[in-house]
């Protein structure tokens, strides 16, 4: 098993969909390159931000495949395989490995509400049926249930758990995982406001909805982190956080959707149970994105 580094920013891709509610291949194909061009180091297919409660395992199967070849090895792809049923998410693990995925995502199960004991044996038994590197998924909001650091701890101690995209927003909690995990095991923000605090206490980087559209300043934010220009990278994170905040306003991933769409980058609507964003609510992000650009002309 290789490893592929996942580096500073992984962003958790949207599904474009046509019109008539289908995947839209040639604005994936799109997507993928301003993604490439604009900061993105990894990409996360059918995970939260991609709609994965709506797509069909076909869908997911089909569009992993897609996004592989388009790819074609420039950055790592990390498939979404995860879901509260252990055999389906195997199912698409196995699928994933036929594609040419560089590792997988596998979230808290959700709804079924399994204790710790329950969350280790999801996780193990997967890891055990595949040879791809693993990228946990702590997400408590969505999920309910909470992987407690002393149960990512032990997962971290299988061969390929690799790694945790960490949306629980406790970062007491990341620096419990930090600590008690080995140096090579990395925790990922899930949260785009929390990508400078994490990395202040030994975090790897961001799973990111944010850089499809901020993907370039947030690099540059880490990057001054990482040259020890602190000043530089806290100037750059305030200034992200009011985009961070509208891209948040309503049920991820509209807001991101309407923004790709008013730079040019257009990926369609949503699924239901989503809806699109009335006027006052485009509003609102155009106003964020409007003084974040004033901003950094200034910076």
């Amino acid at each position: 098993m290789i490893y592929v580094q996942l580096g500073n920013i992984g962003t958790a891709m949207v599904t474009p969909f046509s019109p008539d509610g289908m995947i839209d291949y040639a604005q994936t194909a799109t997507l993928l390159e301003h993604l490439i061009a604009n900061g993105t180091d990894s990409v996360v297919v059918s995970g939260t931000t991609g709609e994965s409660p709506t797509l069909t395992v076909t869908e997911k199967k089909e569009l992993l495949d897609f996004v592989v070849k388009v790819v074609n090895k420039r950055i790592p792809v990390i498939a979404g395989t995860g879901s509260n049923n252990t055999a389906e998410s195997i199912e698409l693990t196995k699928a994933a490995e036929l594609s040419g995925a560089d590792g997988i995502m596998l979230v808290t199960p959700y709804y079924n509400k399994p204790d710790q004991k329950g969350m280790y044996a999801h996780f193990s038994t997967i890891a055990h049926a595949t040879a791809l590197p693993i990228l946990l998924y702590n997400i408590p909001s969505r999920s309910i249930v909470n992987l407690l650091p002393e149960t990512v701890i032990a997962l971290s101690k299988i061969d390929n758990i690799k790694a945790i995209k960490e949306a629980s927003g406790n970062l007491e909690q990341m620096a419990e995982i930090i600590e008690g995990t080995a140096d090579d095991f990395e925790v990922y923000s899930g949260d785009d406001g929390l990508t400078l605090p994490l990395l202040s206490i030994g975090g790897r980087g961001i799973i990111s909805v944010s850089s499809h559209v901020v993907g370039n300043e947030m690099q540059k934010m880490i990057q001054a982190f990482q040259n020890g220009d602190t000043k530089e990278a806290a100037d750059i994170h305030r200034s992200l956080l009011p985009v961070f905040r509208a891209l948040f306003s309503t049920p991820n991933p509209v807001p991101v959707k309407y923004a790709l769409e008013k730079i040019g980058v257009a990926t369609g609507g949503v699924r239901l149970p989503l809806v699109e964003m009335d006027a006052s609510e485009g509003a609102m992000i155009d106003v964020a994105l409007e003084n974040f650009e004033k901003r950094t002309r200034i910076l």
